[in-house]
């Protein structure tokens, strides 16, 4: 059915197939959305690698085990609050539709949690710091979901409640009914275009303290999240519970729990224990490449003094002497 924003465009509509090929269960727009959003962030990752102390070999190293990883903890954290939808008629678990990711169902969150685990393990058996490691993930992750929300408006789905907004999207629900909604895939989209802004260009440029990115990308998204969640209609619930009468949103609920460490953590490292620009990574890498390039000149110096000191004298010659010129009969 077509999507439109007539208090913007107007009349103009557009009404995208979410299928991209029908071959097999088909090849859905979102999910080559999601290769696209996955491509930039890892292509960004390995530009700024640098500025952390990390190299395009650890970037690339570490996707290779991210990527399967985070589609798996983003399909199990959406199955475990949806489990119902996932039982046979007899209570049983029917593990073929919890497998069927083709069919929907990814959370973000689960994505991130995943991802968390799987840099943790990685920079514990490649000995490097695993919050630089993270600093520069985030910046991945925030323009991957950046991009990735866009396969959200493809799919009609992830939107808010009624309203009457200059922005209000409108969704057809029959050939002649219609709602019009928050387009909360775009408010969520732009959070995070602003989000990566920040901490590519200012965050990033003052950091104090490997893992300050990271608390930072918490701290942004979880409010955001926690702003957006609310205005949804398809929010993940947790399980019967409620809170002052109200079911509680998984989604709000992680993401206010977020905000408040990663504030506390922020306020921590920065006002009660203030860093050293040396325990930066990237300052350690900066110090020991210099360190290594002070020594090999000490010793191409001492070789090429210890070599001139070698340098033989010629037959009959005193050392400090010129060498005498022979002399040679002149034909006339």
């Amino acid at each position: 059915m077509p999507i439109s924003f007539p208090g913007l465009f107007g009349d103009w509509e557009c009404n995208i197939d979410p299928i991209a090929l029908h071959i097999g269960h088909g090849v859905y727009w979102y999910g080559i959305i999601l290769a696209v959003a996955m491509l930039a962030g890892l292509l960004l990752c390995m530009k700024q690698a640098r500025r952390f102390g990390l190299s395009e070999d650890n970037v690339l190293d570490m996707v290779l085990w991210a990527v399967p990883s985070c589609i798996i903890g983003a399909r199990v954290y959406y199955v475990l609050f949806y489990l119902d939808l996932y039982r046979t008629s007899d209570g049983g678990l029917n593990w073929g539709e919890m497998v069927a990711v083709w069919d929907g169902g990814l959370a973000i969150y689960g994505a991130v949690i995943m991802g968390v685990i799987v840099a943790f393990c990685y920079t514990r058996v490649k000995k490097l710091k695993f919050w630089a490691m993270t600093d520069l993930c985030v910046m991945g992750l925030l323009l991957g979901q950046c991009i990735g929300r866009w396969g959200n408006f493809v799919n009609r789905e992830a939107f808010g409640a009624e309203t009457t907004l200059p922005w209000r999207m409108r969704l057809w629900t029959s050939a002649s009914t219609f709602i019009e909604v928050h387009p909360t895939f775009f408010y969520e989209s732009l959070w995070n275009l602003i989000g990566l802004l920040l901490i590519v260009f200012i965050i990033t440029r003052g950091r104090r303290f490997d893992g300050e990115n990271t608390w930072f990308y918490f701290l942004w998204y979880g409010l955001g999240r926690a702003w957006v969640e609310g205005l949804r209609t398809d929010s993940l619930y947790l399980f019967d519970w409620t809170l002052f009468g109200e079911p509680i949103r998984v989604s709000q609920a992680l993401s206010v729990v977020m905000v408040i460490v990663s504030a506390a953590m922020l306020f921590y490292n920065i006002r009660l224990r203030p860093h050293d620009p040396g325990e930066l990574l990237v300052n350690q890498v900066a110090a020991a490449q210099a360190a290594a390039a002070e020594a090999a000149l000490e010793t191409a110096v001492e070789q090429t003094e210890d070599g001139n000191a070698a340098v033989p004298v010629p037959d009959g010659t005193a050392e400090g002497e010129e060498p005498k010129e022979e002399s040679h009969g002149e034909d006339h």
